[in-house]
């Protein structure tokens, strides 16, 4: 009796442990019933549960999605530009499970995400990036490569909202044909160039002023110096003549008064200074 016992329990608890599980708290599980795919029972699925979670292995299963942020790195790929240039793509997603719609999602796909990565997402990145590489000209493209990619992501994440996946951020690297790029170079090139050049009109259009501006300054300078010098030379030589004349009258004077006849009796001088 105690052995039948015994075999009793341990099948109690072998049943137990196999239809028993946990689901993290990162992530959200979908009780589902194997065989049944009626509209009544909601495509099989029973309910979403975390934490333990008690079923009949026989007839149900459960699957798990992760909810926390996944990033994907995806290959390369190119797309054609408005006027037929061919662009590589190098995208890096990171988005999340958007837990209110995991239902719908494992009924639609019944696959893991890093499956739905590599269909249903990368599809709708390559997608995003076609679409909007055919409405911008390569030059227009890369010289304003923020405009294109906020216009990739925008359509990303409609696509991808619709279907219960969050885009928390999407990068991607952006690389022109070889003959775009070298033309881009040479441009760039030939303006870095004539700014140069525009600088150096410019400098030495600065330094022409300052040597005008230092030469009217000097010539200002020694005008008023010349005039100052003239006005000097005039005042002494005024000067210089009274007193050669003077010096003059005194050595020809032989010390005699001259006489006046019919004057008025004043007596004449010679005025010094």
């Amino acid at each position: 009796m105690k052995k039948v016992q015994l075999l009793f329990f341990a099948a109690i608890t072998a049943l137990t442990m196999t239809n028993c599980t946990t689901i993290d708290s990162g992530s959200v599980g979908i009780r589902f019933l194997k065989w049944s795919s009626n509209e009544e029972t909601h495509g099989g699925v029973i309910e979403t549960c975390k934490g333990w979670v008690w079923y009949n292995p026989i007839t149900q299963s459960i699957f798990e999605y992760p909810t926390f942020v996944q990033r994907k790195n995806y290959d390369k790929f190119t797309v054609n530009a408005k006027d037929a240039s061919e662009f590589t793509m190098d995208p890096t997603l990171a988005y999340r499970l958007d837990q209110t719609k995991a239902i719908d999602v494992f009924i639609k796909y019944r696959r893991s995400l890093s499956e739905i990565e590599d269909g249903y997402i990368r599809t709708c990145i390559y997608e995003a990036y076609r679409t909007c590489a055919n409405q911008y000209t390569s030059e227009y493209l890369m010289a304003n490569r923020g405009e294109f990619e906020g216009e990739v992501r925008k359509r990303l994440e409609q696509s991808l909202s619709s279907e219960g996946f969050i885009v928390e951020e999407f990068t991607s690297q952006i690389t022109p044909p070889a003959s775009l790029a070298a033309a881009i170079n040479a441009k760039n090139e030939a303006v870095q160039n004539a700014l140069k050049a525009e600088n150096k009109v410019k400098e030495a259009e600065a330094e022409a002023k300052i040597e005008i501006a230092k030469a009217e300054g000097e010539a200002k300078a020694l005008k008023i110096k010349g005039d100052g010098e003239a006005y000097y030379n005039r005042v002494v030589a005024m000067s210089l003549n009274q007193l050669l004349v003077d010096q003059y009258a005194i050595e020809k004077w032989d010390g005699k008064l001259p006489e006046y006849y019919g004057g008025n009796g004043n007596m004449p001088f010679l005025k010094m200074k």
